[in-house]
């Protein structure tokens, strides 16, 4: 686990600070598949990243295909845990040179724009991806004052990823946080 880059916060600013969770799903469970063959603790994963701080929010994304229902049950158990849970169908973005078409189902302009809209209400923003297409906007909510903590895969996460954020927590080396 990288340390923080500032070590000025005091105990009471820390249970003060007003926390936002985002969650790249596809990202999360791709690499956890790969590297591990495991799943994420979805509910581990809530409390690690309060660690005694005030939750505001915690939101997942997820990419369902048109038709499949296995998606329904992981769903419903994020929105008991508390997520929120943003869903998107995947679509056909084109076909490849053999005619097959190429899916696309990403949510990182959405994951994005809801970070930009919930930053003035937060001190801290935990990006649970491993994607460098972040850095940029991961910067300029740095420029505004929040704190950055990233929490992904080290093997599938990007060095620019990792480089600029506050805190980057490798999630192997949780207790706990596969099942």
């Amino acid at each position: 686990m990288k340390m923080e880059k500032s070590e000025s916060l005091r105990l009471g600013e820390w249970l003060e600070q007003r926390v936002g969770l985002f969650v790249d799903t596809q990202n999360i469970y791709y690499a956890a598949r790969e590297y591990y063959e495991k799943h994420i603790d979805y509910e581990r994963l809530l409390a690690v990243v309060a660690r005694g701080r005030r939750l505001v929010q915690a939101t997942t994304y997820v990419v369902e295909r048109e038709g499949e229902s296995t998606a329904y049950g992981f769903i419903t158990k994020l929105s008991s845990l508390g997520y929120r849970v943003r869903r998107r169908k995947v679509r056909v973005h084109r076909a490849d040179d053999s005619g097959r078409p190429v899916l696309e189902g990403d949510w990182d302009m959405g994951i994005v724009a809801d970070i930009v809209r919930a930053w003035n209400y937060l001190d801290v923003i935990v990006l649970v991806s491993g994607d460098g297409d972040f850095v940029p906007m991961l910067e300029l909510a740095q420029q505004r004052g929040c704190r950055v903590e990233v929490m992904a895969f080290k093997e599938a996460a990007s060095q620019s990823l990792m480089d600029l954020s506050d805190i980057f927590i490798n999630l192997p080396e949780l207790a706990d946080i596969f099942v």
